[in-house]
């Protein structure tokens, strides 16, 4: 049996070479407009001349169009060879390749950049809503909160008025024993034309007390420079610190640079310094009060006399811009203009015009303050009892006076004495008289001692005189004493001398035994003289040489000296009494110690104190001086 014929099946012809050169193109174009997009490949096309070869129908045309497309070369004009085809469809497939890999990396960066700006703005939102919650109830939380109800009941449980302060004079006609001062300073600053001052004392004596309430009597003057709302700026020379590099400056002011000190926020934060202003700008048309100017830095004192010149204050900085628009106006014009600073100047101190420098001392007008004697004291203590509303029992003001010469540690005896009187022996007292023994207790338990032992006596002695010494502005009493024997051979006596009393004392001795020699026509070299200083001390000063003659001719001539009596003055060889220093202090020791009669040079005559409580009897010589002593001037045998 015979298989009828198979069929031959008909074979699909090849593809051409040109075929899928073609389908490889226009996939090459598919990937590209994938990359780029329909619109962006229509307008690349367009600017690189390629779009109508790319919409042509020859095969060699859309390859060159896409060889322009691929390397973004608009000069390709010639097609290439049947036999570069090949290497150029390659070489396209690598660029499109790194087109694709670039445009992956560049989807995968601006997702991670589209990521962190989501972030951000979501912080920014919650930064937003956090600002409009604290604006809205403010930045206060439940701990800031309770701190501000702590401090507020700390407000509350405030103490009353130190002792100090309620004892204090009110007024000017409530300071004890400082007239002459006050009218003096009156006088320098309620004036069209005021003056700067410096006031000297001894401390507790009211200097600033007087240096706070005279701007207010000034205000009231008919020629006052002062507006009713002058300020009174005080403060501590010994207490005022400052950086050489002008990094802070309180008294005059300084400037926090944005980066070392840190000026305020919104101005550190654009890099602008920011000057800050001094007391003596705040003291601007008023009083700036330097209590204790002798001890403000010498150099701080060089800057104050420049302000005190110019009447304004500069400032500097080396990160100011007067070009940056963002300077705020205040700011340019106080580098540009400086700040005012036209004010007196008023300083108090306990040191000697001596010690305070000379170019601020040439500057400012002198103001003294005596010191209080006895019954002034006893005054004040009267006067801070009736603020304190207590009743002083007789004896105990003076008492207080016995141990202090200051006013400020008067009232201090005084309020302490007040405060055992009214704790009482058994702690449930309540007296408001305060008696010697509430004194007497205090001064045991602050270890105080008697500023004077040394009194006046109505009873005359041989070989015993007082003479008057000043230490700053204190006066004191000096007690001299000496003994007078016969040597054991004529013209071979010695003299003996307290080594601690100095040299220009030792001097005093000698001139005083030239000056016996000629008046007395007795030789000191014929006896055995010992001069001693009762408590020993320095003698800083030829005031001595006066009563050092008097002690001698006392001890050799056995003649008695009045001991209610105190004298001073330089003794000359020619018998002469010369001029001294410290009269007003060295008369003020003489009252204190109960003296009814002080000796001074005559040179000195003008300058005793107005009012004193004891006679000052001025002397040229040596007989003027006996016979205000009421002692002989025995003639020359």
């Amino acid at each position: 049996m015979t298989e009828p014929p198979r069929r031959k099946q008909a074979c699909k012809p090849k593809p051409s070479f040109d075929a899928a050169l073609a389908r490889q193109v226009s996939a090459l174009y598919e990937t590209l407009t994938t990359i780029l997009g329909a619109e962006d490949l229509v307008l690349k096309a367009g600017k690189l001349n390629a779009l109508k070869l790319m919409r042509s129908r020859s095969l060699p045309h859309r390859l060159l169009a896409l060889q322009r497309l691929v390397f973004e070369d608009p000069t390709i004009e010639k097609p290439v060879r049947q036999d570069e085809i090949s290497g150029l469809v390659n070489a396209i497939q690598e660029e499109l390749a790194d087109l694709l890999a670039h445009r992956s990396l560049e989807e995968t960066i601006e997702k991670k950049i589209n990521a962190k700006m989501l972030e951000r703005h979501q912080h920014y939102v919650n930064d937003l809503r956090l600002e409009a919650l604290r604006e809205e109830s403010g930045p206060e939380t439940s701990s800031t909160l309770k701190k501000k109800e702590e401090l507020d009941a700390l407000e509350k449980r405030g103490l009353p008025s130190s002792a100090l302060a309620v004892l204090r004079p009110s007024s000017l006609d409530e300071v004890v024993g400082q007239d002459e001062a006050i009218r003096a300073l009156i006088a320098k600053i309620a004036t069209p034309f005021p003056q700067h001052v410096i006031l000297f004392g001894p401390p507790g004596v009211g200097k600033t007390t007087v240096a706070r309430l005279a701007l207010e009597r000034a205000k009231e003057s008919a020629y006052t420079p002062f507006s009713a709302d002058a300020a009174f700026v005080e403060v501590g020379g010994s207490t005022l610190r400052w950086d050489p590099r002008e990094a802070t400056n309180p008294l005059l002011g300084s400037v926090h640079d944005p980066i070392y000190q840190g000026s305020r926020r919104d101005l550190a934060e654009g890099g602008i310094p920011e000057p800050k202003l001094g007391l003596v700008t705040k003291a601007h048309g008023g009083i700036l009060f330097i209590d204790e100017l002798g001890e403000l830095d010498p150099m701080l004192q060089v800057k104050l006399l420049k302000v005190l010149e110019d009447k304004r204050v500069s400032f500097e900085s080396s990160y100011y811009d007067e070009s940056d628009a963002n300077v705020p106006a205040y700011i340019k014009k106080l580098f540009a203009d400086g700040a005012p600073a036209d004010f007196v100047l008023i300083g108090a101190t306990t040191r000697s015009p001596e010690e305070i420098d000379p170019a601020v001392r040439s500057r400012c007008a002198d103001v003294f303050f005596l010191p209080l004697d006895r019954a002034q004291i006893a005054t004040i203590v009267g006067q801070a009892a009736g603020r304190l509303q207590a009743t002083v029992e007789p004896g105990a003001a003076e008492l207080i006076a016995d141990f202090t010469l200051e006013g400020r540690m008067a009232v201090q005896i005084l309020a302490d004495a007040f405060g055992l009187a009214l704790y009482g022996a058994d702690g449930r007292g309540s007296r408001t008289v305060i008696d010697r023994n509430d004194v007497l207790e205090v001064v045991r338990s602050r270890r105080l001692a008697q500023h004077s032992l040394v009194r006046a006596s109505a009873q005359p002695e041989i070989g015993k005189a007082f003479g008057l010494g000043v230490s700053g502005f204190s006066g004191s009493i000096l007690e001299f004493e000496a003994s007078a024997f016969a040597a054991s051979r004529k013209g071979k006596g010695a003299v003996r001398f307290n080594d601690t009393a100095g040299k220009m004392a030792r001097d005093s001795v000698f001139n005083a035994a030239a000056v016996i020699r000629a008046v007395c026509g007795i030789d000191p070299a014929d006896f055995d003289l010992h001069i001693n200083v009762i408590g020993g001390g320095a003698i800083d000063g030829p005031s001595a040489g006066l009563a050092v003659f008097l002690v001698l001719y006392s001890a050799l001539r056995r003649l008695p000296v009045p001991q209610d009596i105190a004298m001073t003055g330089e003794l000359s060889i020619q018998g002469r009494i010369r001029a001294v220093g410290g009269i007003a202090e060295k008369t003020f020791a003489a009252g204190m110690a109960g003296m009814r009669k002080i000796v001074i040079p005559r040179e000195n005559a003008a300058d005793a104190p107005r009012e004193s409580v004891v006679d000052i009897v001025p002397v040229s010589d040596i007989s003027e001086a006996l016979e205000a002593l009421g002692m002989p001037a025995a003639a020359k045998p």
